[in-house]
Order: C-alpha cells, then sequence, then structure tokens
C-alpha cells in the first residue's frame, strides 16, 4: 500500500548528490573551526539559564540541589555514548543532514523523515529557548553595566508576565488586551540570519572570537564566586547534597541535557569542512569534554553560593537569569560583576544562536535534496554559497515564536527532540555495521558494533522518561504533524519514490490519512496536559458548560483516527483492485 516506505538511500548516491552543481557547498572549515563551533553551541543557554530549574525543580519536576554536579556527569556520559556514534556516522558520511542523512542510509525513508522533522523541532525550538535567554541576560546586562532599563512588556513572553507581579497591569493596554511580547530575541535573530546569509567562513570567525569571550567569562563567574563566598561556606551550602533524592537529581539531568546538545550541531556543516573524516571527530569529541569540564565547575560554585531553599524562592517569582542571581545574593554591591556575567552570557547567547541558526537550514536542504521538502529549499546563494532561503525561513519562524513563548516550555521540547534522535542515531551505527561492513570508516566507536551504541541508545531513553508528561504530548503531536506532511506531499516526491514508479500526484486515500493524523495532532495540543485521564472523563461528562476545550481535543483525535481508518481501507481496497 505505502510502495517502499523504509526503502535506505545507498551511501554512495548521498555522497554523489553532494557534488551536483547548485547544491554544493563550500569547504573551508578546519578542526580548530569546527571544535570552535562545537564549543559554540554547547556552551551558552544551556549554562547560563537552565542550570537554576534544574538545581531548583518547578511544579513538574524536583530539583537537583548540589547533586547538579552530578546531573551534569551524568548528562555527560549520556552524550559521550552518542557522541561516538555521530563521530563515526559523521566521518563516514561528510554531508550536511546530521541524523536526518544518517537514517536515511540505515533505517529507510519514513525513519529518515520522522528524524528529520525532529530535527527541525530540536534545532528550531532550542533556538527559540536560547533567543528567550538571550533577552534576558541582555536586559540585566543594559540595567548592570549602563543603568538602562528595558521595558519587561518588550523582552518578556505573556506566560512568564503573569508571574511577575505587576507587570501585565504595567504593560500598554490596546482595546483592554495587554501588549507583552519579546521584542530583544526577535531581534537577535534576524541579526543573526543576516550573518549566516553573507557566508559560512565568516560565519565561523565570528563564532570563534565569541567563544574566546566566553570561556573568559565563565571563568570569570568561578574565580568572582570563590572569592566572595568561602569554600568552608560553600561545602555548608551543599547540605543536603540531594534535597529530593535521586530523583531530582536525575530530573536535573534531563533538564541540564539541553546544555549538552549542541555537538550534535557540528555534524551540520560536514560538506563544509574541509577534511570531515579527520575534522569532524575530533570537533565533536573535544568540545563535549572541554564544556563538560567548564559545567561541573559552575555547578559547584553556583550550588555552593546559592542554598537551596532561598534558590528555590527566587525562581518561583523571577525570570531565569540564574548566574547573575547568583553574583547578586553573595554581592548585591558588585554590579560590575553580574555586569561582567551579563555580557558573557549575551556573547556565549549569541554564538549558540549562530550555531543553531546555522544547522537547522542545512537539514531543509539536505531533506529538500532529496525530494522530501518543495525544491526551493535546496537553493544555494550564486555569490555566498550558503543555503539562503531556509536560513531565511528559519530566521522569520523561529523569531516570530521567541517573541512569544516561555523558555521552559521550549528548554523541555527541545531535549525530548533531541533524545529522540540521539536514539535512532546509535541504533543506526550497529545497523551499518552489519548492512555495510566492508564501507571505509575513518572514526569507529571502540568496543564493537553493539556495547556503546546500545547504551548510548538506553542511556538516553532513561533520560526521556525523567521529562514531564506534557512534553510527550507535545513530542507525540509534533511527530503526528509530520506524518501528516509525509503522506500528503513528501511520499510521493522524493527521490526514491521516483524511482519507485510513486504516482505523482497524492492518492485521495494518502491525504484523508494525513488529514487524519493532523486531526489528530491538533487534538492532541489541545487536551489539557496537567489532567489525568479521569479528570478528562470527568469534565467531558460535565457537558460544555465544564469541559469544552478537553471536548473538542478528543474530538479532534477521534475524527483524526476516523479518517486515518476510512483512510488506510479505501488505500487496502486500491492495492487490491491493481495486484495481479
Amino acid at each position: 500500500m505505502l510502495k517502499g516506505i523504509f526503502r535506505t538511500k545507498n551511501l554512495d548516491d548521498i555522497l554523489a548528490a553532494a557534488q551536483e552543481e547548485g547544491h554544493k557547498l563550500k569547504r573551508t572549515l578546519g578542526p580548530i573551526n569546527v571544535t570552535l563551533l562545537g564549543i559554540g553551541a554547547i556552551i551558552g543557554a544551556g549554562i547560563f539559564a537552565t542550570v537554576g530549574t534544574a538545581a531548583a525543580g518547578d511544579a513538574s519536576r524536583p530539583g537537583a540541589g548540589p547533586s547538579l554536579m552530578i546531573s551534569f556527569g551524568i548528562t555527560a556520559i549520556v552524550c559521550a555514548f552518542t557522541a561516538l556514534c555521530y563521530a563515526e556516522m559523521a566521518a563516514m558520511v561528510p554531508i550536511s543532514g546530521s541524523a536526518y542523512t544518517y537514517s536515511y542510509a540505515t533505517l529507510g525513508e519514513l525513519v529518515a523523515w520522522i528524524i528529520g522533522w525532529d530535527l527541525i523541532l530540536e534545532y528550531a525550538i532550542g533556538n527559540v529557548a536560547v533567543a528567550i535567554s538571550w533577552a534576558n541576560y541582555f536586559r540585566s546586562f543594559m540595567h548592570d553595566a549602563f543603568g538602562v532599563d528595558i521595558p519587561q512588556w518588550l523582552s518578556t513572553d505573556f506566560r512568564t508576565a503573569r508571574k511577575i507581579p505587576g507587570l501585565i497591569q504595567s504593560a500598554p493596554h490596546i482595546f483592554g488586551i495587554p501588549i507583552v511580547f519579546n521584542l530583544l530575541a526577535f531581534a537577535i535573530v534576524a541579526l543573526i540570519t543576516i550573518v549566516l546569509v553573507w557566508g559560512i567562513k565568516e560565519s565561523a570567525e565570528f563564532n570563534a572570537v565569541m567563544v574566546g569571550v566566553k570561556i573568559v567569562v565563565l571563568l570569570f563567574f568561578i574565580g568572582a564566586l570563590l572569592y566572595f563566598v568561602s569554600p568552608s561556606k560553600m561545602a555548608t551550602n551543599w547540605h543536603p547534597f540531594q534535597p529530593a533524592g535521586w530523583g531530582g537529581t536525575l530530573a536535573g539531568a534531563a533538564v541540564v541535557f539541553f546544555a549538552y546538545i549542541g555537538f550534535d550541531a557540528v555534524s551540520t556543516v560536514a560538506e563544509e569542512t574541509k577534511n570531515p573524516a579527520k575534522d569532524l571527530p575530533i570537533g565533536i569529541i573535544a568540545s563535549l569534554i572541554i564544556c563538560t569540564v567548564f559545567y561541573i565547575l559552575v555547578a559547584a560554585v553556583f550550588t555552593g553560593a546559592m542554598p537551596y531553599p532561598e534558590l528555590v524562592k527566587r525562581l518561583a517569582t523571577e525570570q531565569a537569569e540564574p548566574l547573575t542571581m547568583a553574583l547578586n545574593h553573595v554581592a548585591p554591591n558588585a554590579r560590575w560583576a553580574s555586569a561582567v556575567v551579563a555580557f558573557g552570557s549575551v556573547v556565549a547567547h549569541t554564538a549558540v544562536l549562530l550555531v543553531f541558526q546555522l544547522g537547522q537550514p542545512r537539514i531543509f536542504f539536505s531533506m529538500a535534496r532529496d525530494g522530501l521538502l518543495p525544491p526551493v529549499f535546496a537553493k544555494v546563494h550564486p555569490k555566498f554559497k550558503t543555503p539562503h532561503v531556509t536560513t531565511i525561513l528559519t530566521g522569520v519562524v523561529v523569531g516570530g515564536f521567541a517573541a512569544v513563548m516561555s523558555i521552559d516550555e521550549m528548554v523541555d521540547l527541545t531535549n525530548i527532540g533531541t533524545l529522540f534522535a540521539f536514539v535512532l542515531v546509535c541504533i543506526g551505527i550497529t545497523i551499518l555495521r552489519y548492512k555495510d561492513p566492508d564501507r571505509h570508516r575513518p572514526f569507529k566507536v571502540p568496543f564493537g558494533a553493539w556495547l556503546l551504541p546500545m547504551m548510548g541508545a538506553v542511556s538516553c531513553v532513561f533520560l526521556m522518561y525523567y521529562l514531564p508528561p506534557s512534553s510527550w504530548w507535545r513530542f507525540v503531536a509534533w511527530l503526528m504533524i509530520g506524518l501528516s506532511v509525509y503522506l500528503s506531499y513528501s511520499y510521493t516526491r522524493s527521490g526514491i519514490g521516483r524511482q519507485l514508479g510513486r504516482p505523482k500526484l497524492t492518492p485521495s486515500w494518502l491525504a484523508l490519512i494525513g488529514l487524519g493524523s493532523l486531526l489528530a495532532a491538533i487534538g492532541i495540543l489541545a487536551v489539557p496536559h496537567d489532567a489525568s485521564l479521569a479528570e478528562d472523563i470527568a469534565k467531558i461528562k460535565g457537558g460544555f458548560a465544564e469541559g469544552t476545550r478537553t471536548i473538542i481535543a478528543f474530538g479532534c483525535v477521534g475524527v483524526g483516527l476516523l479518517f486515518g481508518a476510512v483512510g488506510a481501507i479505501l488505500g487496502a481496497g486500491a492495492s487490491s483492485t491493481k495486484s495481479p
């Protein structure tokens, strides 16, 4: 009924497609550039923004407290397994599509589509979170360094604004509606988009400067806290070490995973690396090691400077700018120190935005080159040799969402999408070792095809378990939307599909399944994610007066499943009619 949806793409064909005129990117990056891109992507919003939530916890998860140091170590080990798998894949298949391309070669077209769609979630939604955090620290920097107060209604999303006393009331109103949006987040995304359209070499040089700045600032933060707080006082504040037990430590590891996801972005510049077989493994592994050392040191001084109860109390009513908060806590009169850290954070976030905004368009680019997205996404700028169409599109979408969304939702959604991608990459290593054993592998995951790749896959699933249920709901909905796009457009237009003789136009039964998938996704997004099934049923029994949202949500899911079932039956009938 669905012809060849698990057909894999030959690695030689994948490599040949990258050399086609008009689809060829410029190779200018060396091992140092690649390592710095990795550090640029990793050290950013994760360490500057998520350490507060990870240590203190929130309504949906316990906090790690001082055991945040262990949380970072756990996450580093999980990422190390996956980093080795990425290094093998990237060296063997030096193509800009990252995990999407690897999955196409190992697990087939449908899985490749799912992972490509999932990577959109990782990079685009992740950058929304980074842009929001950038705006928070930029506002702090302007206040501490120059005494300039940027209105919070111009640098805050509406949901976060409701937690801050008086913000909604003080914001300007039009027809009684408060005007609250994050103009700063939108502006920085627009600026980064312009830089990326300009050129990859210029982008890498810009990133190298920013990496140097933020490493110096992190060293300053560590030194400043050690200066203001004695080691003996820090040791006292580390008790209790695990205020919520191992549950809090592991939940913290799931949160701070966001601080590590940048290393896989290195693989998206494979086609722009001079010697990808050597440079990509160096860049991926070196950047991960360097960043882990910094993270554990920062976690140690941060939790030693702010007692756990005080941190929980502060984050309940403030926007999360944890590093400057820690400095203000121990040295309220040293505004200059907070200004230095805020400046470093602004630079760090800018570097992460640069690398992630660089990675996302290249995923679109590879998918369009394979026919799974419209061909306009595979265009390369005639002068700058960059995928300018997808770069601009990504900038508009990310900037728009960054203006209105809250950071915690974006971090959780990015984490679950990235962990899912990592699982498939780890599994792909094992499959490809048996499917194509004679393929030249400049770098190989040590200890065979099973041990480390499977440990990577299992540990990623383990971290996914500790993410909030709302993340799972949204993730499933996102995949359902992706399935709708695949069935209604990509299935009939993919390069492999044309070779297999698929119809040029989407059959009506297939379009019906795609519509059903979309309706089900809308329903899943609309379901109250904080309510149990019994509570949802009680609301439905209460009628529209009590459960309007729940009734509409379950109605969409039901109609979607019905459309999908009818489409499948019609497709099966059409398939049997054509059979001899």
